[in-house]
């Protein structure tokens, strides 16, 4: 049974504790008085330097040798007042400027090279630069523009402050510190604050790295300082409680699963990790207690990271994912760069609180591509964290590609993983419903993507630059997507983030979802011969639909069934089925046929019975909606197309889709697909066979597997009333499919 009521009386346990801190500010008594205690203090800072000079003592030169040649005299730049384009209505908040020139990751540097050498030079360095920054911040302000889309740098100016604090005198100390917490506290969001361009607020429930996040680093640098301890109280205080916030809701999301508050790699493997950590990191170094084992849900992440991954190529050594959600869809590659360095803060974090999990984290960092520490933009984690993985180790390789699990249902992500294994030349799939999450994802309940040797089965769009109007018309919006399309017409574009145009006229909805709602995952089962998914997605169509059900059938390897159960509000409202392919689609009758790479996808129509299949797409209709193309920025497309001719494979925006619709206009309509992924070598698709029977549809598949003898398999789906089915391989008598959510929790060792 999942663990529900254990994650329930954990959260219940975090937020009476965290109320009770949230209330009083007894709390910061535990706040050390002195100087460094942000990621390292006197205690801890010997450790960190034995790093620097013996495992990591190549990190700790290229530092040395950076910051020697960092100018003695920084400058800034990039504080003027903003240029925004004139044809977007929503430019000041939408459009993307450059960041300020600004010294905040440098100084961190060199107060490090400062704090390993004793060298003044390194010392002088770091003040200046802290000055020049910190009077650029709220330059920047005052033209209301904001200094970086991230706070990173300015995390790491006010740590280098904290670093170097020792060796400043109390006016250097205030000439510092002083404009550092004012700039924190002017640039946080309000009511009655005047607008900045491109600040992000974001909060706790998302990747928290906008300016709220500054609040507990600034408190904590400045705090009994002598000079704004007023303010600095607040901003420990209340930074302190936006953490935390952080940590529920995370923790919430985690579940038993490991999502972190969003389905989309590129922000769940990249940006998001760092908040949570550096948090652990300065609650540790600021009071000694290791707040990490009151989260352990968050331990669980290299499951969510084991399930997205893909591994590509003939030997499984190609780290990939599906695209989904706000992925730019370039080349659909695992952000590996960080997998490395967060798994090992994993491991610093976790390996006592859970121990499967931090072999599982040491399994991931030896298949990651990028195995090192040190992103640029954390300098201190090489000398924080044990490259060596603090001895824990890695699952064998075999025993994580064999595990018999073929699909896995990730609740808060609105996700569903399969695959018929987890090694080069399997067959992968994803199916989205249901998420309680809403960050980055789009109008896509429903949807499916499948890989086998390439992508074949994909979502469509790039988020491109900022200013491409793909991103905001056509990317997010159901036709990008492998779903389902309702025709209203004259109806309003669903709101997605990102620039619109000041003249909109003649932009529709072009078939798709529009209401907040997301699916409701009706069944879900999953076992050594196929997995089986229900979801009803009526609700995110809202009034122009009646119903919106999906069956999803893999019979594993690499055989898909794909029954809809599609109802309009007016016979009048045309209905489409989308798949969505790289390269340009073959159709013969009722066989559809798409290669990408070295796969090929088989898509056999078997419903409706008087369908029309046409294929759109190519050059200038790439992205088709509204009746117009929505395209991409052509240096962008230059830039990657000239990468994919490099390596052989992308880009993933889409081209061409197949859609799939009824010769005549009803109310009411049934789609039966048949989807087999292989590879080119292959010439036909399996023989099928339409079914109807006992008010059921349904298809019987001849499958021929590379050694034995064929086997068929008969698949039916309920046409009307409870929605449900039944399976059966050769002889066997049907199975009814399940009615139930199958549970699952925790790792599967």
């Amino acid at each position: 049974m999942k663990n529900k009521t254990i994650i329930a009386m954990s959260a219940v346990v975090a937020a009476m504790l965290n109320v009770g801190a949230a209330t009083n500010d007894a709390w910061m008594a535990s706040i050390r008085k002195s100087h460094p205690r942000m990621f390292f203090n006197a205690e801890t800072w010997p450790q960190v330097k034995a790093r620097a000079e013996g495992p990591a003592r190549a990190g700790r030169d290229a530092l040395l040798k950076r910051c020697d040649s960092y100018p003695d005299d920084p400058k800034c730049s990039g504080t003027e007042a903003a240029t925004l384009s004139a044809e977007f209505k929503n430019a000041a908040s939408s459009m993307p400027i450059p960041a300020a020139k600004e010294w905040g990751p440098q100084a961190a540097e060199c107060a490090l090279a400062w704090r390993f050498t004793g060298e003044r030079k390194y010392l002088e360095k770091a003040r200046k630069m802290l000055v020049a920054s910190a009077a650029a911040y709220r330059e920047a302000y005052r033209n209301r523009r904001a200094v970086n889309w991230w706070s990173t740098t300015r995390i790491l100016a006010l740590s280098a402050y904290d670093w170097i604090w020792e060796g400043l005198t109390p006016d250097e100390r205030k000439e510092i510190i002083v404009p550092l917490v004012q700039h924190v506290e002017e640039v946080q969001p309000g009511k009655g604050k005047p607008a900045v361009v491109r600040r992000n607020g974001s909060g706790p429930d998302s990747g928290f790295y906008g300016v709220p996040s500054l609040l507990w680093y600034s408190g904590l640098a400045a705090f009994g300082d002598g000079f704004c301890d007023d303010l600095a109280r607040s901003h420990l205080r209340r930074g302190h409680d936006l953490c935390l916030k952080m940590l529920d809701y995370r923790e919430r999301i985690a579940d038993d699963d490991g999502l972190l508050s969003c389905a989309v790699p590129g922000y769940s493997i990249c940006a998001y990790p760092w908040a949570h950590f550096n948090f652990f990191h300065t609650w540790l170094s600021a009071t000694g207690e290791n707040l990490a084992p009151r989260y352990p849900a968050l331990s669980l992440l290299p499951n969510w990271i084991w399930w997205v991954w893909i591994r590509g190529g003939e030997d499984g050594s190609l780290p990939l994912v599906a695209g989904f959600g706000d992925d730019n869809h370039t080349q659909n590659e695992l952000p590996g760069g960080h997998v490395f360095e967060h798994m090992t803060q994993i491991i610093h974090f976790y390996r006592d609180v859970n121990p499967a999990a931090a072999h599982l984290a040491a399994s991931l960092r030896e298949l990651a591509p990028n195995r090192s520490l040190g992103d640029p933009k954390w300098p201190m984690n090489p000398f924080l964290l044990d490259a060596a993985g603090n001895g824990v180790e890695p699952y064998p390789l075999a025993e994580l590609e064999n595990v018999p699990l073929y699909a896995r249902h990730f609740p808060s992500a609105g996700q569903f993983y399969l695959r018929s294994g987890w090694k080069g030349g399997a067959t992968y799939a994803t199916f989205t419903a249901g998420s309680a999450v809403a960050q980055h994802r789009h109008y896509d309940e429903n949807n499916f993507t499948i890989y086998k040797h390439d992508f074949l089965a994909l979502d469509s769009g790039t988020r491109g630059v900022q200013s491409d109007t793909c991103l905001t018309y056509y990317y997010a919006q159901t036709v990008a997507h492998n779903c389902i399309l309702i025709h209203r017409p004259g109806e309003r574009l669903p709101p997605y983030w990102g620039p619109r145009l000041n003249d909109e006229s003649g932009v529709f909805n072009h078939g798709g979802m529009y209401h907040n709602s997301v699916a409701k995952v009706l069944a879900f089962e999953t076992n050594d011969a196929f997995t089986y998914i229900a979801s009803d997605a009526t609700k995110p169509y809202g009034e122009k639909c009646r119903e919106a059900v999906r069956q999803f059938v893999h019979i594993l390897p690499d055989v898909f069934v794909v029954y809809d159960r599609v109802g309009a509000a007016a016979t009048s409202y045309r209905k489409e089925w989308l798949l969505h392919t790289k390269d340009e689609p073959r159709i013969d009758g009722r066989l559809t046929t798409a290669d990408c790479g070295k796969g090929r996808i088989f898509c056999e129509t078997v419903l409706p019975e008087d369908a029309k299949l046409v294929k759109v797409g190519g050059p200038g209709k790439e992205f088709w909606a509204s009746g117009r193309n929505w395209s991409i920025d052509p240096k962008y497309v230059e830039r990657v197309e000239k990468r994919a001719k490099s390596i052989g494979r992308g880009p993933y925006f889409g081209a061409w889709r197949l859609e799939v619709s009824p010769g005549a206009a009803r109310e009411n309509d049934r789609f039966l697909h048949v989807l087999t992924a292989s590879d080119t070598s292959t010439a036909t698709a399996p023989v099928t066979k339409k079914i109807s029977r006992d008010g059921m549809d349904g298809v019987s598949i001849i499958l021929t597997p590379a050694s034995g003898k064929p086997t068929e398999v008969t698949v039916l789906f309920k046409r009307e009333g409870p929605v449900g089915g039944a399976i059966a391989f050769g002889s066997d008598c049907m199975r009814p499919f399940t009615s139930i959510v199958q549970l699952q929790s925790g790792l599967c060792f």
